[in-house]
């Protein structure tokens, strides 16, 4: 079974790294021009990256736990006696934290050396793929290797000029192929910046969530609720995790919640944001979370559990032409600056 993942695991708190994914399928143009760099990166295509590494740990019931609640995956399948792992953890048990692992060769070091001396200094992760082959048990004990599996010809960029590149790790437990991950990443030569981008980044409106920035335009904050099961959800959905139904209403956050966790961002710098800035998971007193920025309160001050109240931002358009943007954001209500 083939599928497609997210190169982060936190849902809307990857809006951004979503964004850079689509880099790839939306701006890579061929520059049509001679490479003799491309032919030397090309060599290295074939070459191990990592060999004979195995996980740090194996598989194991309190780690799934841990994913589960994160995510908030509530599969039965995760749980009990016969569980298995989420298959989307299987680069979890590869990571080699701050250690890493001895398996590691020199040919990735040396291709990012080359991109490096040739001006390419800047990285982007673009997109990852993973494919699922066996289930993942606890107790599993997992092995790996990775290869540079492919660079691409020099691509021209909204963020610049560089080349894609691709590495493949295949997992294994014993002799059994468990999945592969492939992960790309963006090595560029930023562009020229002309002038900074005005304007707010504007949310992709589609069809599933369309009622929610709705209300938000009408500064009413909409969270669905499955009529079958009266299960409340976050992000809007087209059908309900619990029990499966379609059909579904909703209803009005009362505005309160407290900060479940949080990220301050200093980088990437984007034209619209002025960093650093608090962006919280925001748990709403109805039981669900949502992503926002916490504000009325120094970046440094956000802490998990500050309680927090809703308020609605109106932002313009900078001379885009665009209509003016409304946002659900998040005050502190107590040590509030």
């Amino acid at each position: 079974m083939g599928v497609e993942a997210g190169a982060g695991a936190g849902g809307q708190a990857a809006a951004g790294a979503g964004a850079a994914a689509r880099v790839r399928d939306r701006t890579a143009a061929d520059t049509g021009a001679p490479d003799e760099l491309w032919a030397r990166l090309k060599a290295y295509e074939g070459r191990a990256a990592t060999v004979a590494c195995a996980g740090k740990d194996p598989v194991n019931a309190p780690m799934i736990r841990h994913w589960c609640e994160a995510m908030g995956d509530t599969n039965p399948a995760y749980e009990g006696p016969d569980a298995v792992a989420p298959p989307t953890m299987l680069q979890a048990w590869t990571m080699g934290g701050l250690s890493g692992h001895e398996g590691r060769t020199d040919a990735y070091d040396e291709l990012l050396t080359l991109l490096d001396e040739a001006g390419c200094t800047s990285v982007v992760a673009t997109d990852c793929e993973q494919e699922y082959l066996r289930p993942l048990r606890p107790g599993d004990e997992v092995a790996f290797d990775a290869v540079i599996e492919s660079v691409s010809e020099r691509k021209t960029t909204r963020l610049g000029t560089g080349y894609f590149v691709t590495t493949r790790m295949d997992v294994r437990v014993g002799a059994d192929l468990a999945g592969t991950h492939r992960f790309r990443i963006l090595k560029y030569a930023p562009a020229a910046r002309r002038k900074p981008r005005p304007g707010r980044p504007r949310p992709v409106v589609n069809r599933d969530n369309a009622g929610f920035w709705e209300g938000v335009a009408r500064h009413r904050l909409l969270i669905q609720r499955c009529t079958g099961c009266g299960t409340l959800r976050h992000p809007w959905l087209p059908g309900c995790n619990e029990c499966g139904g379609l059909d579904w209403d909703t209803v009005e956050a009362s505005g309160e919640g407290t900060v479940h966790s949080y990220v301050v961002m200093h980088h990437p710098p984007f034209p619209a944001f002025d960093p650093p800035y608090a962006v919280g998971l925001i748990e709403l007193t109805e039981g669900v979370r949502m992503v926002s920025n916490v504000v009325g309160v120094p970046y440094d001050k956000v802490r998990i559990g500050l309680p927090v109240r809703l308020e609605f931002r109106r932002y313009e358009g900078a001379g885009t032409g665009e209509d003016p943007l409304v946002l659900p954001v998040f005050r502190a209500t107590e040590g509030g600056a």
